[in-house]
């Protein structure tokens, strides 16, 4: 079964460089993203409430974006990714997360999770 791509875009007031270091380091994923993060090599575990879930590191561009996979989902060409988009003429600083979910139902389940996890984000940067 194939899965739905979806795409949200969430401006930031924050410099590239230290929104980055939220969503590509165990301790700035911690502050908003799991209880506990692990990462070793290209193996990254998240941990909510005691469950471990392990994600592959597909790609890292300093600065711009990070790509994961979850362990779970081997089978398909799903994964889930963090980028930074900064508009060339304003410098406006955008967050966009690239995610994917198993139906329509999922899709808008998935994007009030990430609405909430983003919104905590904020507020742990002060944006």
């Amino acid at each position: 079964m194939s899965k739905i791509k979806f795409e949200l875009e969430f401006p930031i007031h924050a410099s590239p460089s230290m929104l980055y270091t939220y969503f590509a380091t165990p301790a700035g994923l911690e502050e908003w993203f799991a209880d506990k993060v692990n990462s070793r090599g290209k193996l990254v575990t998240f941990v909510w409430d005691g469950v471990e879930e392990k994600a592959a590191i597909l790609s890292n561009k300093n600065h711009e974006k990070m790509k994961y996979k979850w362990e779970e989902s081997e089978g398909d060409e799903s994964y889930f990714e963090f980028r930074i988009q900064v508009d060339p003429i304003t410098k406006d600083v955008s967050l966009m997360v690239t995610d994917f979910a198993d139906d329509e139902d999922e899709v808008e389940e998935s994007k009030m999770l990430w609405e909430n996890q983003i919104d905590e984000l904020k507020h742990t940067i002060g944006a």
